[in-house]
């Protein structure tokens, strides 16, 4: 079984597939996700491919992305 750890060089991370929503720019500013396994995702700053990766839990993200699409981080976007 292979260790992902929280802040480890996302191009360490191999044999996973890195998700970019279609919203990105041209500039590729976006985050990318990649599942790890059953429970755990990766995020990664699309411009700094080979930058640190954070690992969060699916529950995390699901938080994550119901906060987002019920608007609560909408003050922090530029």
């Amino acid at each position: 079984m292979t260790h992902f750890s929280n802040g480890m060089a996302a191009d360490r991370i191999t044999g996973r597939t890195w998700v970019k929503a279609s919203a990105s720019d041209a500039l590729h500013d976006c985050v990318e996700l990649a599942r790890l396994g059953e429970n755990e995702i990766a995020v990664r700053n699309s411009r700094f491919p080979q930058g640190p990766a954070l690992v969060f839990t699916r529950s995390e993200i699901a938080a994550f992305v119901e906060g987002a699409a019920k608007g609560e981080f909408d003050g922090m976007t530029v």
